[in-house]
């Protein structure tokens, strides 16, 4: 079948700049779609959404020009209901014929299992593909994920932004379509300063090169590549290295056509400011890129990206360094303030500063938090005075000026002015990390002081929101506690702190104690097993990141383990463990000894007696098992999962043959306590590492 290239494209005023990628992905996915849905073939090749701040283009090298025969069957009535006894035609069936447009002895007839009925079938010339892409494009944009759509004009429509023109090109010819009010051509338009005027496009195959030479790199991984090179050489320049990140380089991106560094620089005295302040300014309200020393220090070097190759760059870089003055000049401000106030008097005020209604104060959770750190500092290797004195300054610089402008900084201006208030390194280090991982994918706290506030201030932030009753629901959650609860259990297991998390939560609990519910003069406390709950249930997505099958995640979570860290040790082994050849017959059979042992009837002895082993199958298992036993008990006393479930494995013959030769609902009913009493001790030991049936299928 005949094929040509297509292209689409709609042109728009500037696109949202967060949402530009995704409408641009939902509008390509929705053309492919209502592709398909026609039955239309196409060849994507490498074909990918392109777009720009202004403009939604769908590219593709080769599309059917008409679509395949249709072919339709639609079934009637059973013989018995179509012919009356004389093999005449009933109603029902000259109804189903004339609705066909056909006589009814033109029916062909088919068998199901209900018997033999009259079909109609009929097969028609396929549609043009350029008679149909009209109603393609339109069902793409009514598939696009748009939360506020903005009408224009006196029409019904709406779309993401106004829409001022619309190329639709099938080969060299224009597609006749009128979408959102626009009447399809072969004109798109180049770059709003740069050349505004139309651009033709000849061919689908000429789009991308034509809109370059009006100044428009239509393709994004184009201009994400232009502005990676133009930002690395601008600072190379400067003679250091650009500080690009993921989120920054993409809203640049979305911004751009024509993408161009320009190399600025602001003085130097603003290098007093904590640089993570100086940086934020930079990145998040100004899109530019700081430049970093090669010890990672920031610069008083910067890149603006320009939408346009100016005649006059210093006027260009002149703009864009008056911009940001004033905010650093802010900064500075705030920080000479603060520095003057000093970290210790910040604290005064903590106390009128309500937490959460009913777990009073900040001053009250900081005092909380000290009293868990310097519980747990201990356990870890850590000094519990420096804990506690670094839990009570963590939270003073809520009430610094430059959190309260730049709230991102809470914790990493605190570290600043503990060091000028000539607080230890450790203690400094441990107010920053104390907050760590601040997002999703963010490493953990480094420092041992620093885990220990991370993992105090978690536990209370969950005990109290637990108390409070501002348990998550649905999409609300207001403190944050899955978050908090996610980073509470990746700080303990990636330190390889062995604590019992389960103790951490009741001390955290009695902490807060019993909290008013609001009825009457009722009290109520968190729930510590739903607590631990709520934490293991969220390691399975954390979990399930890395890897690991639910499977062996349920194996380990209906033990609930006390630590944390004992988890991910038994989660490792089943791992092992399920790599060997016996794993899945040895699930299989412990899933199997669970159902029996369920059903017993009677009351199972604690161990075997071997006078009553009648059976050598039982007796080689009996034997075999003891052996295990004794082979794995120190390595379950250390944690060495691996090896006992390696010793396990070997049981894989004795097993089988018992379940093959033993009847273990022995009429005798004491040789059948006895053999569920053997049963029961594989299935303990199984179960001291994990209930390894889940991984049975």
């Amino acid at each position: 079948m005949s094929k040509q290239p297509l292209l689409i494209e709609l042109g728009t005023e500037e696109l949202p700049v967060k949402a530009l990628p995704g409408l641009a992905q939902a509008f390509f996915d929705g053309v492919i779609a209502a592709l398909e849905k026609r039955g239309i073939g196409f060849e994507r090749g490498d074909a990918k959404p392109l777009y720009t701040p202004r403009r939604l283009a769908v590219l593709l090298p080769a599309v059917d020009v008409e679509q395949p025969e249709q072919k339709s069957e639609v079934l009637g009535p059973y013989l018995n209901i179509a012919l009356d006894a004389n093999g005449a035609p009933t109603k029902a069936l000259e109804g189903f014929a004339a609705k066909a447009g056909i006589d009814w002895t033109a029916l062909e007839r088919t068998t199901d299992g209900k018997g033999e009925r009259f079909v109609h079938r009929a097969v028609k010339p396929g549609a043009k593909t350029a008679e149909l892409l009209a109603d393609v494009v339109r069902e793409a944009i009514v598939g696009m994920p748009i939360p506020k759509p903005m009408r224009w004009g006196a029409h019904e429509y709406a779309f993401a932004r106004p829409v001022h023109w619309l190329v639709l090109l099938l080969g060299k010819d224009v597609v006749p379509a009128e979408v959102l009010g626009v009447t399809s051509d072969r004109m798109s338009r180049g770059h709003r300063f740069e050349h505004d005027k139309p651009v033709w496009i000849n061919d689908p195959g000429d789009y991308v090169m034509a809109l370059q030479g009006a100044k428009v790199l239509v393709d994004a991984d184009a201009r994400r590549a232009r502005i990676v090179a133009e930002v690395d050489k601008a600072a190379a320049q400067a003679g250091g290295t650009a500080r690009v990140t993921d989120d920054n380089l993409e809203q640049v991106v979305c911004l751009t056509e024509w993408p161009a560094a320009v190399l600025c620089s602001f003085e130097s005295a603003f290098l007093a400011v904590p640089q993570e302040a100086l940086i934020e300014t930079m990145e998040i309200n100004q899109k530019f890129f700081p430049v970093l020393s090669d010890g990672g220090k920031l610069t008083e070097h910067f890149i603006g990206i320009a939408n346009i190759e100016s005649q006059d760059v210093a006027e260009v870089r002149k703009g864009y360094e008056r911009v940001i003055r004033p905010r650093f000049a802010d900064a500075k401000f705030f920080f000479d303030e603060d520095l003057k106030q000093g970290l210790v008097s910040m604290g005064d005020g903590l106390k009128t500063v309500t937490y959460q209604a009913k777990l009073g104060s900040v001053a009250d959770k900081a005092e909380r938090v000290a009293t868990l750190a310097e519980a747990i500092a201990p356990m870890v290797g850590a000094d519990a005075a420096l804990a506690r004195r670094a839990a009570m300054l963590a939270k003073n610089d809520l009430q610094s000026r430059m959190v309260n402008e730049f709230p991102e900084l809470q914790g990493i201006a605190g570290r600043h002015y503990a060091l000028a208030a000539g607080e230890p390194k450790e203690i400094a280090l441990a107010i920053d990390e104390a907050y760590q991982p601040r997002f999703a994918g963010d490493d953990i706290a480094l420092s041992p002081l620093g885990k220990v506030l991370a993992i105090a201030e978690r536990l209370d932030t969950l005990a109290g929101g637990f108390a409070a009753g501002l348990k998550p629901t649905g999409n609300k959650d207001p403190f944050a506690l899955r978050r908090n609860a996610l980073g509470l259990a990746r700080t303990v297991i990636e330190s390889g702190f062995n604590l019992s998390i389960k103790d951490l939560i009741a001390k955290a609990i009695d902490a807060i104690g019993p909290l008013p519910t609001g009825k009457d003069n009722a009290t109520a406390t968190a729930d510590a097993g739903e607590l631990y709950d709520f934490i293991l249930d969220r390691l399975r997505s954390y979990y399930a990141d890395k890897g690991v099958p639910a499977t062996h995640f349920t194996a380990v979570a209906e033990l609930k383990p006390a630590s944390l860290y004992d988890f991910d040790t038994r989660l490792d082994a089943i791992g092992t463990f399920a790599t060997l050849p016996e794993a899945e017959a040895l699930a299989a059979a412990n899933k199997r000894i669970g159902n029996i042992l369920k059903k017993a009837d009677i009351a199972i002895p604690h161990g075997v007696d071997r006078a009553l082993l009648n059976d050598p199958a039982e007796s080689a298992l009996a034997e075999a098992v003891e052996a295990v036993l004794g082979e794995t008990d120190e390595a379950l006393h250390h944690h060495d999962y691996v090896t006992v479930l390696a010793h396990l494995a070997r049981l894989r013959p004795q097993v089988d043959a018992f379940f093959d030769g033993v009847m273990v609902n022995a009429d005798d009913p004491a040789v059948r306590a006895n053999r569920l009493a053997l049963l029961k001790r594989l299935a303990d030991r199984f179960r001291a590492v994990a209930a390894i049936e889940h991984l049975s299928a």
